[in-house]
């Protein structure tokens, strides 16, 4: 069984947080008294200096699942670390998924979440793939939900940055022979970042990755599999080991090709990519090998709003050498422009600035996670102010 215990040095929690708590302390016995946290407080955070690094904020939402593989009622906690078995199935198999979304506040205090229940329909096709139980998206959109509110004071003001959130769902059980977890723990934890990429919203220098490949027909790269990033199988090693080469070769990260041909292009190492010429807008078909992105989805779908052609279909790597422009989205990424790709030793470059393609899909895109443009397709989720039992918390 997976302890939650907080092994972190405990800081003292911001005084948005700490009255919240402190409120739940004092009325232990009031089985219905409901709380909330004041709308208009900030952490102590350099908001003009944030990147995408773990920020640790005050709260996390654990739930895990019964013998039958139904998830029990989840609780937020402190934030902290874990305690796992040494034969658990997420340290010696990978058994492990993950989603990421954003949180963004508004200028009124209200928080927004983007296209939450994609995410959890998302989280159930990967669990699926990997032999796991899944949340229903309910279970999902309450756990994040909670953990957004529960960390308010950690969401950036309105143009700083958003709250990233990171729901993960793990293996926690122990498991010696090759089998799925008699167990399994839904985590979700959240920090406040800005630009992903170093160079801020500066256009990116991309290398065509052609010794590597990140994922294979028929395995596991079209769902969000954690092994799919970080060096537990031979899909993670591959993708730091191709990424952190290319960095130190000064470029911003890599674009790989398909396994079987090597010509066709898949995606960047965490994000989409789409290539425009004209007015028709490319991104690689979701055939297996590619994550199907919630913000490359509304990007499409945003395209077609604006007048362009919006395709999905297999594309040749020559083909970049003939695009007006290519750019980059995903959760985390945003839409982000791409100034250049080598490919085989050859340098192509891209048009951007204020009249290219990109920023006009990205000032759309932010618009609307961010409220300012009207939301006329269902995307957006407001919080307002959300409430809690005693019962929602763990000590």
């Amino acid at each position: 069984m997976l302890l939650i215990k907080n092994k972190i040095k405990q800081k003292p929690l911001h005084s948005c947080c700490a009255f919240f708590f402190y409120r739940i302390l004092l009325n232990k016995k009031k089985q219905e008294k409901n709380y909330c946290f004041p709308n208009h407080e900030y952490a102590d955070v350099d908001w003009d200096n944030l990147g995408f690094g773990l920020v640790q904020t005050d709260y996390m939402y654990v739930m895990k699942s019964s013998n039958d593989g139904k998830f029990e009622q989840g609780q937020l906690s402190r934030y902290g670390n874990i305690e796992l078995n040494p034969a658990a199935a997420v340290l010696n198999y990978g058994q492990a998924i993950y989603e990421g979304t954003k949180a963004y506040r508004k200028r009124d205090g209200k928080l927004l979440l983007f296209r939450l229940d994609q995410n959890a329909i998302r989280m159930k096709i990967s669990a699926e793939r990997m032999c796991m139980p899944s949340l229903s998206v309910d279970q999902f959109i309450e756990a994040v939900k909670q953990t957004a509110q529960a960390n308010k004071c950690w969401v950036p003001p309105p143009g700083k940055g958003s709250l990233y959130i990171r729901p993960l769902l793990i293996g926690s059980g122990p498991v010696l022979g090759l089998a799925p977890s008699p167990e399994y723990t839904f985590l979700v934890y959240a920090s406040p970042v800005r630009n992903y990429f170093k160079e801020g919203s500066a256009p990116l220098n991309i290398f065509v990755e052609e010794e590597y490949d990140r994922a294979s027909r028929g395995g596991a790269g079209g769902v969000k599999g954690s092994t799919n990033y970080a060096p537990a199988s031979r899909i993670i090693t591959t993708v730091l080991k191709a990424l952190t080469r290319a960095k130190s070769r000064g470029f911003s990260d890599v674009l790989y090709l398909d396994s079987v041909h090597n010509k066709n292009l898949e995606e960047v190492s965490s994000c989409n990519i789409f290539i425009v010429k004209g007015i028709v807008i490319s991104t690689p078909a979701t055939s297996g090998t590619i994550i199907s992105g919630v913000t490359r989805k509304s990007v499409i779908e945003i395209a077609r709003d604006h007048g362009y052609q919006a395709e999905e279909r297999v594309i040749p790597v020559d083909e970049l050498s003939e695009a007006d422009e290519v750019f980059c989205t995903g959760t985390a990424v945003g839409v982000a422009p791409v100034g250049s790709i080598t490919y085989k030793g050859q340098m192509m470059e891209y048009k951007t600035g204020v009249e290219t393609v990109c920023p006009q899909l990205y000032s759309t895109l932010v618009g609307i996670q961010t409220g300012q443009i009207e939301d006329k397709k269902g995307w957006i989720m407001e919080i307002d102010r959300a409430f809690f039992t005693h019962n929602n918390i763990s000590d």
